[in-house]
């Protein structure tokens, strides 16, 4: 996917390069942002090159939420915030405007560039590739999943829920995000809904339902081990 750019906004010129660094090494180009003001200005030039928005909040001039809102009026490029606030009612704030991330500093560099990949390969994969995960194989195009060659009978959202997870393998995922990902915020009942899906889907994937863990006190990942 070398033609993914990707703007970077912050203050900081450090962060700026050490995200730059790591991204670069994936084949992502890079634009940079100092401040909101600046971060817009090169949003309204290279809007249609631009793939993903990694968003500091706290800036000089504009802050993060702001310009959230004002790239939000007109368009829908996924945008991963980056604060210094762990937050929850930060969280929450930034999902209801439009984030598609959320991630508090100081961050692994690995684990960025992994929830990176893991929106890009949601949003512009290649949705006729059809993907091995340890003997599940996933067909994006026909929404179809075998385990071992042999068709397993998944519901919508089942489906929706264990793509969700190998989309972000390796990753551990809230009850919260899965919901806020899987089920969207028309949804408000209980999060133990998801615990269900989870049992229903580890039981048709057979031996291999065991790739989906649970992470005591978090959620739930995928990880084929």
């Amino acid at each position: 996917m070398n033609n993914i750019t990707i703007l970077v906004v912050d203050d900081e010129s450090r962060m700026r390069k050490l995200i730059k660094d790591f991204l670069a090494v994936k084949g992502y180009k890079i634009l940079e942002a100092a401040d909101g003001e600046k971060a817009l200005e090169v949003f309204e030039t290279e809007k249609d090159k631009i793939s993903l928005i990694l968003l500091d909040v706290m800036m000089p001039k504009l802050d993060g939420w702001s310009v959230l809102r004002q790239i939000r009026q007109t368009s829908k490029v996924p945008i991963i915030m980056l604060t210094a606030r762990g937050e929850e009612q930060d969280e929450l704030f930034g999902f209801e405007l439009g984030v598609d991330e959320y991630i508090a500093k100081p961050f692994s560099p690995k684990i960025l560039v992994a929830r990176v990949e893991a929106i890009i390969n949601r949003v512009y994969g290649n949705t006729k590739e059809i993907k091995d995960y340890g003997g599940i194989t996933i067909d994006a195009e026909g929404r179809t999943v075998k385990v071992e060659d042999k068709v397993v009978e998944l519901s919508l959202r089942e489906y929706e829920l264990l793509k969700y997870l190998v989309d972000n393998e390796n990753i551990a995922l809230s009850r919260d995000k899965i919901l806020n990902n899987v089920w969207n915020y028309d949804y408000y009942g209980d999060s133990r809904t998801i615990d269900s899906h989870i049992k229903k889907i580890r039981h048709k994937l057979g031996k291999k339902g065991k790739y989906i863990k649970t992470m005591r006190g978090v959620g739930y990942k995928f990880e084929v081990k």
